[in-house]
Formats: C-alpha cells, sequence, structure tokens
C-alpha cells in the first residue's frame, strides 16, 4: 500500500476520469469501486469513490458533488520518455482540455506542454529521459508565493523516509523573484513531489478538490500527522485538513477500507456515522461502530 496518495474531488465524473486516465498511461488499472447505500448522499448504486493506479502510482477518486473546483496549483507533472509518448499523451489530455503552455521547445526542455483536461485536472508534459513518471507538482502562487522552499522544509520534518532532492532558486534576470524556488523535487515516504513559486498574476490557490490521502497504521501515526499537518492550519471532518500552506491532507487509518466494505450494509452504515462525527479519525472508535 501506497503511503501517500493524491485524492481527487468529483462533482460527478470520478468513474469516468479514471477510467480515460487508465486508458491513456501505462501500468494502469481500476482496482476498487465503492457505491453509494441507500443513505446517500449520492443516489443509491452510483459510484462513490474508486482507487486506481496510473504508472504505477496509487490514485483515488470521489463523487463528492459540486462543492470543490480543480485548479493548477496542483497539478501532476508526466515525464515522457519518447517523442511518441508525449505527443499521443497530450492529444489525449488537450482534447476539449484548456492549453496553458502549448507543447513546443522551451529554454528548460526539449518539449514541454501544461493543460488542463476536459475534467478539469491540470497535467504539465516533459520530454526527459527518465522512463514515464508521475509527480503531484504544487505551485505557490498568490498569498502563498514564496513559501515553496518553507512547505517542502515542513513536509520532509513531519514525514519520515523524506528528503530534498534538488532544489534551484530564481536568480536576478530570470522570470521570477530572486531566491523563490524555481524548480524543486521533494519525496515524501516514498512519494515523489515537485513544487515552485510563480510571482504571476495567478487568479488559482489550492483547494480540496485534490487532497492527499495518508495511510497510517496506527492511532500514534495519526495523532502526530494529524496535529503536525494541521498546526496554523485548519481541522475538518473525516480526517481532513488544511495545512498552513493551504494543502489539503486527510489522515486516514490504513483499516478503513476493510471496515467500510462487505456485504453487511447495517455494519457500512455504522461505521460511516461514526466517521462522520469526528474530526480526527479514532481507530479503535471505528472498530467498535464496526462491530456493533
Amino acid at each position: 500500500m501506497q503511503k501517500i496518495s493524491p485524492f481527487l474531488w468529483f462533482d460527478d465524473k470520478a468513474e469516468d476520469s479514471a477510467r480515460f486516465y487508465a486508458s491513456i498511461f501505462g501500468d494502469s488499472s481500476i482496482d476498487s469501486v465503492a457505491r453509494y447505500g441507500k443513505l446517500g448522499p449520492g443516489p443509491e448504486g452510483s459510484v462513490m469513490t474508486l482507487g486506481f493506479r496510473l504508472e504505477g502510482r496509487e490514485f483515488a477518486a470521489l463523487n463528492g458533488g459540486p462543492v470543490f473546483s480543480f485548479t493548477p496549483a496542483v497539478s501532476f507533472f508526466v515525464n515522457c520518455g519518447t517523442e511518441s509518448e508525449i505527443d499521443a499523451l497530450w492529444g489525449h489530455l488537450s482534447g476539449s482540455g484548456t492549453v496553458f503552455m502549448e507543447l513546443q521547445s522551451y529554454p528548460f526542455s526539449r518539449k514541454f506542454g501544461w493543460v488542463t483536461d476536459r475534467f478539469g485536472v491540470s497535467w504539465q508534459l516533459n520530454l526527459g529521459t527518465q522512463r514515464k513518471s508521475i509527480q503531484p507538482f504544487l505551485t505557490f502562487a498568490g498569498p502563498q508565493h514564496g513559501r515553496a522552499e518553507e512547505a517542502m522544509n515542513s513536509y520532509i520534518s513531519i514525514f519520515k523516509n523524506s528528503r530534498i532532492e534538488r532544489l534551484e532558486r530564481f536568480e536576478a534576470g530570470d522570470l521570477g523573484s530572486p531566491g523563490t524556488v524555481k524548480h524543486g523535487r521533494f519525496s515524501l515516504d516514498g512519494l515523489e513531489f515537485m513544487a515552485m513559486d510563480s510571482d504571476k498574476n495567478r487568479p488559482f490557490g489550492f483547494t480540496p478538490a485534490i487532497s492527499f490521502f495518508v495511510n497510517c497504521e496506527t492511532q500514534e501515526e495519526i495523532d502526530e500527522l494529524w496535529e503536525r499537518l494541521s498546526e496554523r492550519g485548519k481541522k475538518g471532518q473525516c480526517g481532513w485538513l488544511e495545512d498552513e500552506f493551504g494543502v489539503s491532507w486527510q489522515v486516514v487509518p490504513a483499516v478503513l477500507p476493510a471496515l467500510m466494505s462487505g456485504d453487511d450494509p447495517e455494519r457500512v452504515r455504522r461505521v460511516a456515522q461514526a466517521m462522520f462525527a469526528m474530526t480526527k479519525l479514532d481507530i479503535a472508535s471505528l472498530e467498535r461502530a464496526f462491530h456493533g
């Protein structure tokens, strides 16, 4: 099980988007589907969540209604090894989408493009020399501009087995504020991220439409991550929180999918009711609800 997974909140297109992405990326699959029961809030039998893989990375998606909107503050950086790969992906992702940067040569890349697909999710495609990979890319703009390095240092202090892989700052004469992050690469417990500061007049910021789902093995781990990630941020319901930089996280026990699955709707209802009443999730209370 991947420790940290991107979690995408859709209005009602979670299944359509996941199946579309799985069809255009390699080493991809739909691994699990959970549906709404009689208690909703979605229509009974409709897709609630999906777990899926793209290029071997775990993702999750939710049909949660028109609550949050995707923005390019969180995009997915795709490194492609060949021109045929990047051209094919660009064709799929740009169809009925919105292009931010055309797919072409730039001073920093032989071939690069930035696009928002028809579902609203943003992708940065780059022609490189490494095998194909997908990494969440955080853009610190607006009120968060200039905080990318601070955020990276905060995250690697919180998560185990984490480190900054690369940090390049804007210099005088660059198209960015000198000293801020031009290109950052860091890993959190095995998941690679990228980050940058943008001093342009970007009309977007982080939203809970994309959060990061953290699987925790023990209550002690939940307690620690919940408090440290939410420090100077905002604590929400059902394990959701917003950190001080505006990035959303879900701190969740790894056992939760097992507690929420099965063919006993009353048991699932009890666990769901218990979870909806919580802010920080409590494993013992969820297990008591499971056993009745």
